[in-house]
């Protein structure tokens, strides 16, 4: 009998503290960070196939998001997909894409994007395109410009397709880092 108190005190013991686990661990993964796997080339060299990422799901319900801020979002043609990429262009701008720079019109002002700070000199950004974008929507790129599937190709992101923006990369360890959006 003492051996059988002993056995159920152990169980319930660690059924306290899966259940207040979980209480904890299920809200944060549910409401407010997401894991996230990057599948493909698309946001090459800054992101590879295979990196481990984490998305923050609770800033946006705050703040707008941002030019140069890297997001994961339903592809609109299949929202059970998900893709991730860069904003470039933020609500009702106009993006134009010519002779390999992207620039941005805003406000009767027109300025080429330094995008410096993220790609390469050798990467292009191939299109002839003039995009204006309306209220809540956002154009979008990945970093591998001539592997992306992105805003060129099937227009503007909604802002409601936005799940939030890359937080941490957690895997490879050896590139592990805080995402920071660059400076314009």
């Amino acid at each position: 009998m003492r051996i059988l108190n002993g056995v159920l005190s152990f169980i319930w013991e660690i059924s306290k503290i899966v259940i207040i686990a979980l209480l904890i661990v299920i809200p944060i993964r549910y409401f407010i960070f997401q894991p996230f796997f990057v599948k493909g080339q698309s946001m090459e060299p800054n992101f590879h196939n295979g990196d481990y990422l984490i998305i923050d799901e609770i800033s946006y319900r705050f703040s707008a998001p941002e030019r140069g801020e890297i997001v994961v979002f339903k592809y609109p043609n299949n929202p059970s997909q998900r893709y991730i990429k860069r904003i470039i262009g933020l609500p009702g701008e106009t993006i134009k894409i010519e002779d390999n720079k992207v620039s941005i019109l805003n406000d009767n002002y027109e300025f080429v994007l330094d995008e410096s700070n993220y790609l390469s000199d050798f990467i292009q950004t191939p299109g002839d395109i003039v995009f204006p974008l309306g209220e809540n929507e956002y154009f979008v790129l990945g970093d591998n410009r001539t592997a992306s599937f992105d805003s060129r190709k099937w227009g503007a992101l909604s802002e409601e397709d936005i799940i939030g923006r890359v937080f941490f990369r957690a895997w490879p360890m050896s590139v592990l880092a805080k995402i920071e959006a660059p400076e314009y």
